[in-house]
């Protein structure tokens, strides 16, 4: 049973340069985009499909709400 809000985890590839975005709520769930708003923008066509094949108890509901955790980690490089 998925509870709601669906948790989604995206993360900075820095080997790739592509946001990816991840979940353990939708069985399925593997995407990336180049950007972060690309990558939320894609989410709800994704999270359609994959309830419509591996979630059929959320398929009568008409909201579905999602939340993304991004995180990106960066370094500060300094003279020393």
């Amino acid at each position: 049973m998925v509870t709601l809000p669906i948790n989604i985890n995206a993360e900075w590839d820095p080997e790739a340069a592509v946001w990816v975005a991840t979940s353990e709520d939708i069985a399925g769930l593997a995407i990336e985009a180049p950007t972060l708003e690309r990558l939320v923008e894609r989410l709800p066509g994704v999270i359609e499909d994959l309830i419509e094949f591996n979630h059929p108890e959320l398929a009568g509901l008409h909201d579905i709400p999602f939340k993304v955790h991004a995180s990106r980690l960066e370094h500060l490089a300094r003279a020393v």
